[in-house]
């Protein structure tokens, strides 16, 4: 039982099975591709770009500005969301 349950884990790939902290205000486009879920490249690059247009991020809620990212990304990834104050 624990062989089929880790195969189906590992089925999933890194990525699916955990996703780290991330602050959004200091990480490059590839480490958010990598610690949020259901966040791939163009995704992770749109965050960047908006934070280098808007400047840091203030709420969480405030990635849902920006394009490609919805509430149900922001739902699945918030305990991960890391906002340092802006320099």
């Amino acid at each position: 039982m624990k062989k089929m349950l880790l195969a189906a884990l590992l089925a999933f790939g890194p990525a699916g099975l955990v996703a780290g902290p991330v602050d959004l205000n200091r990480a490059d486009a590839d480490t958010i591709a990598r610690e949020l879920n259901g966040v791939g490249t163009a995704r992770a690059q749109a965050i960047v770009d908006y934070r280098n247009e808007f400047g840091a991020f203030e709420s969480a809620e405030e990635l849902l500005n920006v394009t490609g990212i919805g509430k149900h990304i922001l739902d699945v990834n918030r305990a991960n969301i890391l906002l340092s104050k802006g320099d």
